[in-house]
Parts: structure tokens; C-alpha cells; sequence
């Protein structure tokens, strides 16, 4: 039963998450890109943590990605899953993701970012 429900979580989040358009300009679609982006980021934050220790191993080797990309890693993982749920809580006001890329899987050879600021979608 849990394996049932952590892929039916799984499937909603890709769900919800691929089939809007960052670039959507109606309300109700920048509403419902937020929301899928929020689920996702706050059901994927964990990915974070491998993403950032290959990335810290191609740019630094291994022994750097096993210390120090580990402990990037998880700070990374809390930035995307603590933003992923303020987007949750947040999706009336449509701005745009704080965290970059706006998904874990977009550009996963890069390391993670965040905005300064909020923008609007």
C-alpha cells in the first residue's frame, strides 16, 4: 500500500508539474504553474543531493563531492523543498519560483541558484 501511494504521489507531481507553460498568461494558468511547481519542488527537493554531488565531482573531484558537495547537497535539498512549499502555500500570488532551475531534472548538470528577488510570472 505505501509503494501504491508514493506512486501515485509521484505520477501527480510529474503531472502537475510538465503540463504548464512557465510563459502562461492567463491567471488561472500561472496559478496552476505555480501550484505544479510547488508540488514538485517540494517532493523533489531530495534529488538535490546526488544532483550536487556529481556536479561537485565534475567540477572538483571525488573527494570534494564526498564532503563538501554532500553537505551543498543537503542545503540545497532544504532551499528547494522549503521553496517548493512556500509556492504551495503561495500560489494565489503568481511569481516566479525562487529557486533555479525551476525544476530538479532542468538543467541537471548545473549547480542550483536563487532569485534575489520576486518577479512576477
Amino acid at each position: 500500500m505505501k509503494q501504491l501511494l508514493k506512486t501515485v504521489l509521484i505520477v501527480s507531481t510529474l503531472f502537475f508539474s510538465i503540463s504548464y507553460d512557465a510563459t502562461a498568461s492567463s491567471y488561472p494558468a500561472r496559478l496552476g504553474a505555480k501550484l505544479g511547481n510547488g508540488i514538485a519542488n517540494a517532493a523533489t527537493g531530495i534529488v538535490e543531493i546526488p544532483k550536487t554531488i556529481m556536479v561537485a565531482n565534475q567540477a572538483h573531484g571525488p573527494a570534494y563531492a564526498a564532503t563538501a558537495g554532500l553537505v551543498t547537497g543537503l542545503v540545497h535539498m532544504m532551499g528547494r523543498t522549503l521553496s517548493g512549499a512556500y509556492d504551495l502555500v503561495t500560489f494565489m500570488i503568481p511569481t516566479k519560483p525562487i529557486v533555479t532551475p525551476d525544476y530538479v531534472w532542468e538543467d541537471f548538470d548545473k549547480e542550483t541558484s536563487y532569485r534575489s528577488t520576486w518577479q512576477l510570472r
